[in-house]
């Protein structure tokens, strides 16, 4: 602001003060040479016709720091001070003319005297053009000191109004700055400043409802987290009872496999509340698993369903340490909404790799089909590739990956492999077997 400020007011310093300063110079200069013609006039008209047969020619005083002087037709100097012969100024003067000229280093006005209509001599008043130079340059120098003192004037101005300009700006960047950090109830203070205030009060009302939207939105997550975890316990109960009771071995297959189900969605709506507590705090490391588990687990789990469809299902590990740790919850739900999705949009044998990356695991997904839709699209909610399904899965599923510090992509559009990249969270690094095949 202050920059803008200075730079407007010398633009407008240099435009008055450029012009001005040239009006000063020509004036000064001028205003010199009608002085030396208003000497010469006055001496003129003080020269006899008979100076030439000897008569005395009393001259005016000469312009201080000058000469004054006449000259005869033979341009030879008759009276008063000057060269002993006539310059270029004088002889062009004969002509009849007034003459403003330079000669030397002087400035010259020469002013014929005329009888019965014939120039008779000329008068030559002269003074040096240093003088008058001096005189432009002082007058340029206090021209030159009152812009330095307006620009002066211009900078403490522009500084003043750019504290009251920035005063409120700065309180409203340190209240987004607490926004970004977390905290939703600040809001920005009113200033004396209406346009400052109109953002103000535009970003505190967007504040306000987005904060509104991510309280209704948690509150719905937690409540029906809350709902959904105490029929999901009295299921779980109900079914260990009946397990305990029960000793018909028709009926014990299934009701493991409805407590199993009743288990992992009772982990899912667990996970599902965390992330929507908080999707950027660290896991505790007493929900891990080790690599080989989780693939025996998932095993279990998918290998009825793809059965079902015809399809296979394979899982295993490559080069990976089956013992590393990974996060329990949130891998088993990225890893079921990768199946998920390979059985209801993909076609073919569904492949379940991991791969060690050293310092992380990757965890591929594939299948024989094709991934419709733009790869940066693919994870933004409500967005699906082929138009059904309700675009949620591949976006929970990011959002899961992210909580842990992880990161889950589309690595390749055919055959369609998705890839969740784990960080290591413990390992041993001692060859395996497959987990599973």
């Amino acid at each position: 602001m202050v920059r803008v400020a200075l730079t407007a007011a010398l633009v407008a310093v240099v435009l008055l003060a450029v012009p001005l300063a040239l009006a000063i110079r020509s004036s000064l200069y001028a205003g010199q040479r009608d002085t030396l013609e208003r000497a010469a006039l006055a001496a003129a008209v003080r020269v006899s016709p008979d100076y030439a047969t000897g008569d005395p020619v009393e001259l005016p005083r000469a312009p201080a720091g000058g000469h004054l002087g006449l000259y005869d037709p033979q341009q030879a100097k008759r009276a008063g001070s000057g060269p002993r012969t006539a310059d270029a100024p004088v002889h062009r003067a004969f002509g009849g003319e007034v003459i403003r000229g330079r000669s030397g280093g002087d400035l010259v006005a020469a002013v014929p005297v005329s009888h019965a209509e014939h120039v008779i001599g000329v008068v030559r008043a002269s003074s040096p053009a240093d003088a008058v130079r001096d005189r432009v340059l002082a007058a340029w120098a206090v021209l030159l000191g009152v812009t330095v003192v307006a620009l002066t004037i211009a900078v403490l101005v522009a500084r003043r109004q750019a504290r009251a300009l920035a005063a409120p700006l700065e309180d409203l960047s340190r209240h987004c700055r607490a926004v970004a950090e977390g905290d939703l109830n600040a809001r920005a203070a009113p200033s004396n400043i209406a346009e400052i205030d109109q953002v103000a009060r535009t970003h505190n009302t967007m504040l306000h409802t987005l904060s509104e939207l991510l309280r209704r939105e948690r509150d719905f997550a937690t409540n029906a987290s809350h709902q959904l975890r105490t029929p999901l316990t009295g299921l779980q109960l109900a079914l260990e009872s009946g397990l305990a009771q029960d000793d018909d071995t028709r009926l014990r297959p299934v009701l493991t496999e409805a407590l199993a189900t009743a288990h992992r969605l009772h982990h899912t709506v667990e996970e599902v509340l965390r992330l929507s507590r908080s999707p950027d705090r660290p896991r505790p490391a007493a929900g891990d698993i080790a690599v080989a588990h989780l693939l025996q687990e998932t095993q279990e789990h998918w290998h009825g369903l793809f059965a079902a469809d015809g399809r296979r299902l394979e899982c295993g590990t490559h080069d990976a340490p089956a013992d590393v740790l990974v996060p329990s919850g949130p891998v088993s739900e990225v890893l079921g909404v990768l199946l998920d999705n390979a059985r209801v949009h993909g076609r073919g044998i569904v492949r379940l790799v991991v791969r060690d990356l050293n310092d992380a695991l990757a965890f591929d997904v594939s299948d024989e089909g094709t991934a419709e839709g733009e790869p940066a699209q693919l994870f933004d909610r409500g967005h699906t590739g082929d138009g059904h399904g309700t675009g949620i899965g591949l976006a929970l599923a990011s959002e899961l990956a992210h909580s842990i510090g992880g990161r889950l992509s589309l690595t390749r559009r055919a055959p369609a492999t998705f890839t969740l990249l784990v960080p290591v969270r413990g390992a041993g690094f001692e060859d395996n077997a497959p987990a599973c095949r």
